[in-house]
């Protein structure tokens, strides 16, 4: 059996070092005014640089987004940064217009492509050009069910395959939308989304402004545009006998803790399966976990159906309840405590708890100690404090707070 790839997004330094540290095989990071999420997301070249020395050395591979639709000063750009992304070792740059592939192919022949799910392919026939313009991978259109894409796996047999398998999801067709180019004149396809689709709208009729038509059964409006969340954990087996050969996570702009959160619990599920296919089962504790995070409620898309997939409902615009508290610093061995430096304020009567790749480890904030020992009861934002740990713990590691009610 093919042991698919797991692939998180990395939208910093920060991000890449927590998907290594919780079981990614591969990281997509955005290159600098190359890729489709907003500068926030994107890599510094310096960074960079540094983050493919990080990932190699823990066998992890590297690949850049240059997804956006090129226009002349794009491809410019380009040209002037490809042979510095060879020579830093990128394992492979994802791509979706023709020109850029062109560029890529003539300056730095050498590194790998990857189609984007932005030029749409639903198709072999689609995946066999692609190959022909040296494509060595192909992240096919979100709107493919898993039968469909069996039916493409087993007829391109030499060409990589990739699919989504948690994330947000765009409503537009592959997620070519121009809603934010129309109101706030950012383009999607320019990598500056600001997301309308996520805005409340609702239907009315111009003679009577105060008379909302209903559209589901609802009294006041939905979300038309806003699709529900990405989930197939519970259909891994389904997926990996469909031929792919990466399973990706999206989110380059979502945080550290969503990062830690979804990446070592898809390690934990892929590895489960892997070792044992036949007595796979799914674990409710995965479920739980992916519940822990902020979502939009979960559907498994279009995989089974071409139907339309559900909007949210208009009570929920995510569900949230645990948040970060910080990240550990260091492990005190001596002490058998961890530094922690604080994002998001602590109390000493808060519920925490410390992620581990492979365990869940409940901490006491009401022992917690400042810098030169002496017990506090609060510990706000860029505080650094210890906290008893009995296991040694690595640097990085994420702390997440039950929000209270």
């Amino acid at each position: 059996m093919k042991r698919p790839e797991l692939l998180i997004p990395a939208g910093n330094l920060e991000k890449l070092r927590t998907a290594l540290l919780y079981g990614a095989d591969a990281v997509y990071v955005g290159i600098e005014g190359m890729s489709l999420r907003a500068a926030a997301a994107e890599f510094p070249m310096d960074n960079l640089e540094t983050g493919i020395r990080e990932a190699h050395r823990h066998g992890v591979k590297v690949y850049g987004a240059m997804n956006l639709f090129a226009r002349n000063d794009d491809l410019q750009r380009a040209a002037a940064i490809l042979p510095e992304l060879e020579a830093m070792g990128i394992d492979a740059l994802i791509v979706s217009d023709p020109g850029m592939i062109r560029l890529i192919r003539q300056l730095t022949p050498g590194i790998p492509l990857h189609l984007s799910t932005q030029a749409n392919t639903t198709n072999a026939a689609a995946v066999r050009f692609w190959a022909e313009q040296g494509v060595s991978r192909v992240v096919l259109a979100r709107e493919l069910t898993l039968a469909e894409i069996a039916e493409i796996a087993k007829e391109v047999p030499d060409i990589e395959l990739e699919l989504f398998v948690h994330g947000a999801m765009c409503m537009a067709y592959s997620g070519r939308c121009f809603l934010s180019a129309h109101w706030n004149r950012r383009s999607a396809n320019q990598g500056d989304c600001t997301q309308p689709c996520r805005w409340d709208y609702y239907l009315v009729e111009a003679s009577r402004p105060d008379q909302p038509l209903i559209l589901e059964e609802d009294a006041r409006y939905t979300y038309l545009l806003s699709s529900k969340d990405l989930c197939m954990i519970e259909y891994l087996p389904e997926m990996m006998a469909a031929g792919v050969s990466s399973l990706k996570v999206e989110g380059r702009m979502k945080s550290v803790y969503y990062v830690a959160a979804v990446t070592r619990i898809y390690r934990q599920a892929i590895d489960a399966y892997l070792t044992d296919p036949a007595r796979f089962r799914v674990d409710p504790e995965w479920l739980e976990e992916l519940r822990k995070i902020s979502y939009r409620d979960y559907t498994t898309g279009f995989y089974f159906t071409r139907e339309k997939i559900n909007e949210v409902n208009p009570d929920v615009n995510y569900w949230q309840t645990y948040d970060m508290v910080g990240t550990v610093l260091a492990y005190d061995a001596e002490n058998s405590r961890i530094l922690v430096g604080v994002r998001n304020g602590l109390r000493d009567d808060d519920v925490i708890e410390l992620l581990l790749p492979r365990e869940t480890i409940t901490l006491d904030p009401a022992a917690m100690v400042n810098e030169t020992g002496e017990p506090i009861k609060a510990a706000h934002n860029g505080y650094r404090i210890y906290l008893p740990v009995t296991v040694e713990v690595p640097a990085g590691a994420v702390i997440r707070r039950k929000m209270k009610k």
